[in-house]
């Protein structure tokens, strides 16, 4: 498997000349290209609609500096286009909730405010409901991360507990290290604080302890410190590898020998298709782990519910952080996340979800292998939501797109999982909502755009361009 790329950015750059000029728009990484804004219009209200003449300068001046580089997430913007019944979707990160017994879970709700209910709407704890914390204590027990409910902060999901994670260590220019290419969410935390991404690059074992080293020793030289490093090391969003066993190891070496904080976000340790687990960092350098769990992958992303697992002195002030975010968590959710894992059977749900991701797994890559034209490579998951696929040399997935819309199908461009908008050659697939028959359909109408890309080229530029 080919290296993903190693790239840095910095929201301290020079602006684009189109954010000097009020009257043209800036076209970054993240905002979403003209022709699917269009093609959004169009399909969302059966027209387009003229943008109102309001002009930015008018509130520009209002604005703190760190929102100068904010922009919707492309992967956002697509779900107006993706959502559209004749466009099969390749591209969100939405589980399939069918095993999911929604009789179940109105039945616990109606229990929850017929037998609760005076807590249920009331104003909880900055640090979350205790009988929740304990829960969800069992659930990393569960995967053989070890924990206690008193060290956990309970969160909205997990990307408050990066929004959380950011706000805490991060001060304007700090640099934060992260996996090339990285979970768009998590760019958009760290870029909120105006934090410098340094990207280290991945190949099918995770991310490469000595390009870390090497990192780690050009940022100590220029006379700076790493503020943290971020991983997904379990099935990775987007990438969709696992970090090795070893290379665990020496991520723990570094981060005891340089005190390097490391940020542990694990959406999808419980989605191994064999249900095997690996050994959490927090497992082995716990002093030095801040770990992000969820019940969006394994519940329900609809209720919310997320946890931050922190030593002591930076759990304290994530719970004076969430205080000040949204005072406490809602109740209501908790109790019925509560109620959910101390009275069904989570763990069968999980395999339940497990088979269903295999089977979706397995129709993408068998159809990948019949479709796509030669040059084309990607990964072979072994749990989790994605397949990372890399393009024939010369071809932009960025400006592939358009034409992929137009024949019905959704991805995510790879140049969103990269801080500075590299990356041009990849694209994440998603296998987890759609059905094994709609992904089928889909990777043969992106495997027909693919083709006819590349013979298009091979006809102008020659087989060997």
């Amino acid at each position: 498997m080919r290296s993903f790329g190693a790239v840095s950015w910095s929201p301290h750059a020079s602006p684009p000349r189109s954010l000097e000029r009020p009257d043209r728009a800036w076209r970054g990484w993240s905002q979403v290209p003209r022709c699917l804004q269009r093609y959004s219009a169009a399909v969302t209200h059966g027209e387009e609609h003229t943008v109102s003449e309001i002009r930015l300068d008018s509130y520009e001046a209002h604005f703190a500096a760190r929102t100068r580089g904010m922009a919707a997430s492309e992967i956002r913007a697509l779900f107006a286009v993706a959502n559209r019944p004749e466009v099969v979707s390749l591209a969100g990160g939405m589980p399939f909730l069918s095993a999911l017994d929604l009789d179940a879970v109105g039945d616990l709700a109606r229990q929850v405010i017929a037998e609760e209910g005076s807590v249920a709407l009331q104003y909880g704890g900055g640090q979350g409901h205790a009988p929740l914390r304990e829960q969800l204590a069992h659930v990393m027990d569960h995967e053989g991360v070890p924990a206690h409910a008193d060290e956990l902060v309970v969160t909205t999901g997990g990307q408050q507990a990066l929004d959380l994670t950011a706000k805490l260590l991060c001060n304007p220019g700090d640099v934060v290290l992260a996996e090339g290419p990285s979970y768009v969410g998590a760019l958009s935390a760290f870029s909120a604080y105006e934090a410098e991404v340094m990207h280290v690059p991945m190949d099918g074992d995770g991310i490469a302890p000595d390009v870390l080293a090497e990192r780690l020793g050009r940022i100590r030289a220029s006379g700076r410190r790493p503020k943290f490093l971020y991983t997904v090391p379990n099935h990775q969003n987007p990438a969709g590898v696992s970090l090795s066993e070893g290379r665990r190891q020496q991520l723990a070496e570094i981060a005891a020998r340089e005190d390097l904080l490391i940020v542990e976000d694990n959406p999808y340790g419980l989605l191994d298709f064999k249900g095997e687990m690996r050994t959490a960092l927090r497992s082995l350098v716990p002093e030095r782990t801040i770990y992000i769990g969820t019940l969006s992958k394994i519940f329900s992303p609809g209720i919310r519910v997320g946890w931050i697992a922190a030593p002591g002195p930076l759990r304290e002030k994530f719970v004076l952080l969430k205080e000040a975010a949204d005072l406490c968590q809602s109740n209501l959710t908790q109790l019925l996340a509560n109620r959910w894992l101390s009275t069904q059977d989570w763990q069968g749900l999980i395999e339940a979800f497990r088979d269903g991701h295999r089977e979706r797994s397995d129709a993408m890559l068998s159809e990948l292998t019949a479709e796509m034209p030669e040059g084309s490579t990607w990964n072979i998951p072994a749990g989790g939501f994605f397949v990372w696929l890399s393009l024939p040399p010369g071809m932009d997935a960025r400006e592939l797109l358009p034409k992929a819309l137009n024949a019905r199908v959704a991805y995510v461009p790879g140049a969103a999982f990269f801080a500075d908008g590299s990356g041009g050659e990849h694209m994440r697939l998603s296998y987890c909502y759609p059905t094994p028959d709609r992904i089928r359909e889909g990777v043969r109408r992106l495997g027909s755009v693919v083709r006819t890309e590349a013979e298009l080229r091979d006809a102008m530029y020659g087989e060997h361009h």
